[in-house]
């Protein structure tokens, strides 16, 4: 006999060759945390932080760092050519060796510098957004495959109920035929009972070995090792349905319009780079060089020593440069159009995150609503029908119903069943969802 004050609570445990972590079965929070820490879509968005805190430090150096160069040549001029030491021509071959230094800072340069540090910041806060974007992704994508795990094993539950019941109802009809109580009929209609009851359980055994699967691919877990988890789920009286909707949005923004605000801000500051580029430049460079030479061919020659001459011969030099854009082919005209439009696409882009998390919201609250009615009318179905189910299974014993009828009751009976099962889920996950958009937490 099926009791039906058991069917709302769950203690699921399903093991292929052995336990999982530990020993202990996992929770649905250990479940999606699990998915997010071996997740390749993780994996790829912490190889794109590491390139913005790269491009971060690269900004912040071009804005307040001087680039350095040092150079070294040697070589030898053969035929006519200019004695370094008397500014004469000479003939002979000279070997020259020289070696510099030299240092440059932008002191102006119409904030773009600043700019591109700023947009940088930018990029690195976005970044963060998307990758809390995709956790969260994946933390709902494997709360829906945990969920469906649970209702195949709630569905499983109750098939082995019903064929257990059904077993018993085919011995009891048989010894009712050896005693003459019954015809053959109902006998064949007793096994066809059980047998339906063996297919749909052999059914939804094969089901829940997919929908494990399926959380296993989600959650990123070796599909050769066993998964055990383990949820108990209960009716959720937090929430009776009577929302007012006062949701003001303040208390969370969801990441989609947290990434559309920063590509808009983004995108603003690339025009003020744009327009950056119109002002003049002003920079600053210093620099000292010194020289070596000597006549390999000269007979007789003796050159002054290396260190004579990289003293004699080193300079300084301080320079400022003033650098006024007046013409670029229309360069600096196009990327200012390009950042105007780009400007309008971002806002345009963030009225509709903004119109769409209004909408997600507004949906959530009426899918809660929905889930709950239906998940009451679904509970009181499923007991109406137990009830009915137990009526007929006392009226068949009596002989006062057929077997189609008993069979009908039953089949009735596991349908709604199911039926409340899976409205109790999906309010679960319902709620959860609307936890979302309320606190940025699924659970």
């Amino acid at each position: 006999m099926i009791r039906r004050k058991t069917i709302p609570l769950l203690l699921l445990s399903l093991t292929l060759g052995g336990s999982a972590i530990h020993g202990q079965p996992m929770s649905l929070s250990a479940c999606m945390d699990f998915a997010v820490s071996h997740s390749t879509e993780m994996r790829l968005s912490a190889a794109d932080r590491s390139d913005e805190r790269a491009e971060k430090v690269q900004a912040i150096l071009g804005a307040f760092t001087p680039s350095v160069s040092a150079q070294s040549y040697a070589y030898n001029q053969y035929g006519r050519n200019l004695d370094p030491e008397t500014n004469t021509y000479t003939d002979f071959t000279t070997f020259h060796n020289g070696y510099s230094i030299s240092a440059g800072i932008t002191l102006f340069d119409g904030f773009q510098a600043i700019n591109k540090l700023r947009i940088a910041k930018v990029q690195q806060q976005m970044g963060l957004t998307q990758e809390r974007q995709t956790a969260d992704k994946v933390r709902l994508a494997t709360m829906e495959a945990y969920y469906q795990v649970v209702y195949y094993d709630r569905l499983v539950e109750v098939l082995r109920l019903q064929a257990t019941t059904a077993d018993s109802a085919l011995l009891k009809a048989q010894r009712e035929e050896e005693l003459g109580r019954k015809g053959h009929a109902d006998v064949v209609q007793m096994e066809s009972e059980q047998a339906q009851r063996q297919f749909q359980l052999t059914q939804a055994e094969g089901q829940l070995q997919q929908a494990l699967l399926t959380l296993k691919e989600t959650m990123c877990w070796p599909l050769d090792s066993s998964l055990s988890v383990s949820k108990t789920i209960t009716k959720n009286e937090n929430n009776n349905g009577n929302d007012n909707g006062n949701d003001n949005g303040n208390a969370f923004v969801l990441p989609s319009v947290q990434i559309a605000e920063a590509h808009l801000r983004q995108a603003q500051l690339q025009l003020q780079q744009a327009r950056g580029a119109w002002s003049p430049s002003l920079s600053l460079n210093a620099g000292w060089s010194t020289t070596y030479y000597t006549y390999p061919d000269m007979a007789g020659y003796q050159p002054l020593p290396f260190r004579e001459q990289w003293k004699n011969n080193g300079g300084e030099y301080v320079q400022l440069t003033l650098s006024i854009p007046i013409y670029s082919k229309g360069q600096h005209s196009l990327a200012l159009s390009k950042s105007k439009n780009e400007v309008s696409r971002a806002q345009a882009r963030l009225e509709q995150a903004q119109r769409e998390r209004d909408n997600a919201l507004c949906r959530a609250r009426d899918e809660v609503a929905t889930a709950q009615a239906a998940a009451r009318q679904a509970e009181r179905m499923a007991e109406v029908k137990q009830q009915a189910f137990l009526l007929a299974q006392r009226q068949y014993a009596l002989g006062i119903i057929t077997a189609i009828e008993y069979q009908t009751a039953s089949q009735s009976f596991l349908t709604a069943e199911a039926d409340s099962i899976n409205a109790q889920l999906q309010l679960q996950l319902k709620q959860h969802q609307l936890n979302y958009y309320r606190t940025g937490k699924l659970l």
